[in-house]
């Protein structure tokens, strides 16, 4: 069984550091252990869990995706949260290994920094992708870009920020940060413009270097809605990511 490891918690809220491979919440008809799960077994080891103390979900990382996590540990806190999530999150960053487009002349290259803000539809399995490729506007190295897609009444808005921190020949690292936290969003979006993340099979990675899709919920940043206190949790990204 998976591993997680206790960042932080108090009477609202627990923050922890989930393994890749580990579905977030159970969905109807799970058979498998997910976080929620492994951290509910923790806490009743520790005699703290209860109905009025147990953990409940406010956001979801994808089974693959690594890193911070937060958990409301009652149905007052996790409303609280969730009603005031955009407002109470000042940042989410991610770390993801991509890919280099194969083909340079259908995607070009994307510049240091920039948003992509493609919509996103999803196909019979759920797995998110942009259905049509957006026009780039001030493209070129060193400059903000913004992609902007084409939207149909089926698809839902999705704004990605990036910031590529290191270039190779084969792979490129990104910062990334969520305007809005749609499902497979940050896969997604660099899959359409040439950048699937290393190890990701859904959207046609070639590679698998280190066993495991290289997508990583790096930092959370927040302002803890009973006490205004600003909080900050980070868990590096493994650190091979940064040696291919």
């Amino acid at each position: 069984m998976k591993r997680i490891e206790i960042l932080y918690q108090d009477a609202n809220i627990i923050i922890i550091d989930k393994p890749e491979g580990l579905l977030s919440v159970p969905f109807e008809g799970c058979r498998v252990k997910t976080a929620r799960d492994i951290l509910e077994q923790v806490l009743r080891k520790k005699g703290e869990y209860s109905q009025k103390y147990r953990p409940l979900a406010v956001h979801r990382l994808d089974r693959d995706t690594s890193g911070v996590m937060m958990f409301a540990t009652n149905e007052r806190a996790q409303k609280i949260i969730m009603d005031s999530w955009h407002t109470l999150v000042k940042s989410r960053k991610y770390i993801a290994l991509a890919e280099n487009p194969t083909n340079f002349f259908k995607y070009g290259i994307l510049p240091d920094s920039g948003i992509i803000d493609d919509s996103l539809s999803y196909n019979a399995y759920n797995i998110g992708y942009v259905a049509e490729r957006g026009t780039m506007r001030g493209a070129g190295r060193g400059k903000d870009v913004r992609a902007v897609g084409i939207k149909t009444e089926k698809e839902i808005s999705a704004r990605t920020h990036f910031k590529i921190v290191k270039r190779s020949g084969r792979f490129t690292v990104f910062e990334l940060e969520l305007d809005t936290g749609r499902k497979n969003q940050i896969r997604a979006h660099l899959a359409s413009k040439g950048y699937p993340i290393a190890g990701d099979k859904n959207y046609r990675a070639h590679s698998d270097p280190f066993g495991r899709m290289c997508l990583h919920a790096r930092t959370l940043e927040y302002n803890d809605p009973w006490t205004g206190e600003e909080k900050k949790f980070e868990v590096p990204e493994p650190q091979e990511w940064w040696k291919v």
